[in-house]
């Protein structure tokens, strides 16, 4: 009885802590997803870095002290497995100067590991902040998706690299459009780390477009039914 009590105590606790921290984690997932964006389409910056880095600390404490409040501690990482590998990636990059590893596929697998994690941030960061509110949330989280998507296939197949690849992240992001609604088009990509992040998106738009576009079915039937009941 008595660790029972610990243990709801505890779940109290982190309860309050991640309602505590909830905005101005919100504030730092926003900034931190500018900064993915920023250092995938134009490249990374000294300032840039500092401030990634200083909010990735704040991750990591925040994180680390979650994980200490947390009574069930191996089911916590294994709800949170994917946060894990994103707070792991920024220090692995630390690697990206040694030869011996290769540094630049290294380099490239993180970017990948590291638009995952963004993503995976940026829709903890609305469902927080709306509080799934049905399709205004799916939406927001495909435009979301399509951004970062767009960002990490210039990334891996700019057109300098890659033949046919994208010359700018206008091209990228109409491309990007296109896969999650379906479309496609005659490029695809060439490299490991873009077709992982293209066979993603494909899944991602296939899961999410239906719902959309049945909801938006939905809405426009409500309306017609409703001034039909009008008249």
């Amino acid at each position: 009885m008595a660790e029972e009590g610990e243990a709801e105590e505890r779940w109290a606790a982190l309860e309050g802590l991640e309602e505590w921290l909830r905005t101005p984690m919100l504030v730092l997932s926003a900034v931190w997803l500018l900064l993915v964006l920023v250092e995938l389409v134009w490249g990374a910056n000294r300032l840039l870095d500092w401030i990634g880095g200083a909010i990735w600390i704040v991750f990591l404490l925040e994180f680390g002290l979650r994980l200490w409040l947390a009574p069930d501690k191996p089911a916590f990482l294994r709800r949170n497995w994917l946060t894990v590998i994103a707070l792991l990636a920024p220090a692995l990059r630390l690697l990206r100067g040694l030869r011996a590893l290769r540094a630049v596929r290294a380099v490239r697998g993180l970017r990948l590991v590291r638009v995952v994690g963004t993503a995976n941030r940026g829709m903890n960061t609305l469902r927080a902040a709306m509080r799934r509110r049905g399709l205004g949330y799916v939406v927001a989280l495909t435009l979301l998706v399509d951004l970062l998507g767009a960002a990490g296939m210039l990334a891996f197949e700019p057109a300098a690299e890659v033949p046919g690849g994208f010359t700018g992240f206008a091209d990228a992001l109409w491309w990007t459009s296109m896969l999650l609604t379906s479309l496609g088009s005659e490029f695809w990509p060439q490299t490991p780390e873009g077709r992982t992040l293209c066979v993603l998106l494909s899944v991602y738009g296939l899961a999410v477009f239906g719902y959309i576009t049945a909801s938006l079915a939905s809405l426009f039937v409500g309306r017609d039914v409703a001034a039909a009941r009008e008249r």
